[in-house]
């Protein structure tokens, strides 16, 4: 973070404007030693004493080198006015410090060259309004929109080429001069449709925003595949994400409510983009539908929820990967807590010939088992008690 953007603690004028050269020198493996004065004589800034009840302009040079380090104005022995910071010889930062030893009013950062690096202007140690940083050359770097309450609602920011590599927009436009955010932003002329580049002016994104609200966006892999996109229309959001080859991985629909949003659907897809899941919810976020796939299209297991509360329950079909069922069953399926086997289970064999029968209780507990071959003749027939043990039934 910027020196420039921490607002000044003050547990008194003075103690503020001592920390200042501190925390400028925290670099250094030993600390500079600076000598000051004011109106032609000697000072100590760490010692209140010796600049209580003065006025004039504190200047202050690095000891072995003589190159200045400070210029700072006192008004009553209080550090209040212009602050100004060299290195080497240079003007590096410089802000007003108010009564309250709070950055107020314009701050600046520059380059050895002189080229501003970054303006602000602050209200008692705060940034409000537009914020800007430049790039050594002069090009923008990022405008920031601070609001008189709250964090920053809105930013763009820019690569050394002078493409646009991020966009917050705000309720309203917020950024001009700096930045065209009406248009960009789509606030005129309809949707906007905008690119987003990395320092190497790889396109990195595609971006749509409406009235501030980002409705469509679409991110990209180093080799120019698309990566993620999601959308907006209405009240529904769709997210897409994909493999570095391009392929479709998932799916996910949200409906959006006035304060969250809740997941309607989401879909798996295979390396080579066949569908392999697919999960469905009601408008209150409870599931209604699982159907998994094989890679060949068959179906794998399907699962249908039916009622509520307590009462929820769900069948579970599995398949074989030629399409036949394989195995179905019920099971109590409250939103809170595991799934519990209820009634028949069946499992049957490729031909569809039924193989096994189990009967559960309403807690879940197995209470008789049946088993037949592939002839469809009886194998076993169990009654099974709750401590596991069996009782076969007479033939």
């Amino acid at each position: 973070m910027s020196l420039l953007r921490r607002a000044t603690s003050r547990t008194g004028a003075v103690a503020a404007a001592i920390a200042l050269p501190l925390l400028f020198s925290a670099g250094a493996v030993h600390a500079a030693v600076l000598d000051c004065e004011l109106n032609g004589r000697r000072v100590n800034p760490s010692d209140g004493g010796s600049t209580a009840g003065k006025t004039g302009l504190m200047r202050c040079k690095h000891r072995d080198s003589g190159e200045l380090q400070r210029e700072q104005q006192l008004q009553n022995g209080v550090f209040m006015g212009l602050a100004r910071f060299y290195e080497k010889g240079k003007l590096a930062r410089e802000h007003i410090l108010n009564a309250a030893g709070n950055i107020h009013g314009l701050a600046r950062e520059f380059a050895p060259n002189g080229q501003v690096l970054r303006e602000a202007l602050y209200d008692d140690g705060q940034e409000r309004g537009l914020v800007r940083s430049f790039y050594p050359g002069g090009q923008l770097r990022r405008a920031t929109f601070y609001p008189t309450i709250g964090t920053d609602r809105a930013f763009a920011e820019f690569t050394e080429r002078g493409q646009l590599s991020a966009l917050r927009c705000g309720e309203t436009p917020m950024l001009a001069p700096a930045v065209d955010d009406a248009k960009l932003c789509g606030f005129i002329g309809g949707p906007s449709q905008i690119e987003l580049f990395d320092a190497r002016g790889v396109l990195r994104s595609r971006l749509s925003f409406a009235m501030g609200k980002r409705v469509r966006s679409q991110s990209f892999y180093d080799n120019g595949k698309p990566a993620v996109q999601d959308e907006t229309i209405g009240n529904q959001r769709i997210e897409r994400q994909f493999s570095s080859e391009g392929v479709k991985r998932r799916e996910t629909a949200w409906l959006l409510l006035e304060r969250s949003a809740v997941k309607q659907r989401e879909q798996e897809f295979s390396e080579k983009g066949t569908l392999i899941r697919d999960q469905r919810w009601n408008s209150a976020g409870v599931p209604i539908g699982d159907d998994s796939y094989y890679l060949n299209g068959q179906p794998r297991a399907r699962s249908v929820f039916s009622g509520s509360g307590e009462a929820r329950t769900v069948e579970i079909t599995e398949f074989y990967d030629t399409g036949q069922r394989a195995a179905q069953g019920r099971f109590k399926a409250a939103v809170r807590g595991r799934q519990v086997p209820i009634g028949t289970h069946r499992r049957f064999s490729e031909s569809g010939v039924l193989l096994a029968e189990s009967t559960f209780d309403a807690k879940g507990r197995v209470t008789r088992e049946r088993s037949w071959d592939e002839t469809g003749e009886p194998l076993a027939d169990d009654e099974v008690f709750e401590d596991g043990s069996r009782k076969t039934y007479t033939r």
